[in-house]
């Protein structure tokens, strides 16, 4: 049931203010891919990168943003499409704050990305597909969520029971499964740098 009544409050101080007064843009980079194929990994030192180049980012993790904000989400698709929906919502947020954040979130459907990316404007929002083949991304396990999901512990789980779409068009695809995790880290930092985000 959606509230009714409601009046938008402009700022006097606008996002391109907040951008200007931090010198540089605030994007949001969409990490997307399977369990296990470094999407938390890859972001934590991309944030690590910007803090030490001056960027004021801050990043958003799937299973940290389960244990608060969408603690009462499961993982049917219905549940999947409201995590990314309200994931979406505190992105576009931290964008007019002038915040660059940085998601990290398997996101498996591409219908739930797009409508995430129409939150933006043109540019703001750059998808970073973690490209990992399934089998090496099942010999990492870090969790033991592929083992699980093997033995019939966990139903309905990414790449094995239920589908990841890969990105149409990602603006940035890191092969974490050839690529080390310094040049996984450079391939983003030097997109930005590039396309005159920082």
């Amino acid at each position: 049931m959606s509230a009714s009544n409601l009046t938008w409050h402009d700022s006097k101080v606008t996002k391109q203010d907040r951008q200007k007064q931090k010198n540089h843009q605030s994007p949001v980079l969409w990490f997307t891919g399977l369990s296990g194929s470094g999407k938390s990994t890859l972001s934590v030192e991309v944030e690590k990168a910007l803090f030490e180049l001056g960027i004021h980012s801050y990043r958003l993790d799937g299973d940290n943003v389960r244990q608060g904000l969408n603690k009462n989400l499961g993982f049917s698709a219905e549940d999947r499409t409201e995590n990314i929906r309200r994931i979406g919502e505190v992105a576009k947020l931290m964008n007019d704050a002038g915040v660059l954040t940085l998601t990290a979130f398997i996101s498996p459907y591409q219908e739930d990305r797009d409508q995430a990316r129409e939150l933006f404007e043109d540019g703001e929002f750059i998808e970073v597909y973690t490209k990992c083949s399934l089998e090496e991304a099942e010999n990492r396990d870090p969790k033991g969520l592929y083992k699980k999901a093997r033995a019939g512990e966990i139903k309905g789980f990414t790449g094995i029971d239920d589908p990841y779409e890969e990105p149409a068009q990602a603006e940035i695809v890191v092969e974490t499964d050839k690529l080390t995790l310094e040049e996984s880290v450079d391939r983003v930092v030097s997109y930005l740098k590039d396309n005159q985000y920082i």
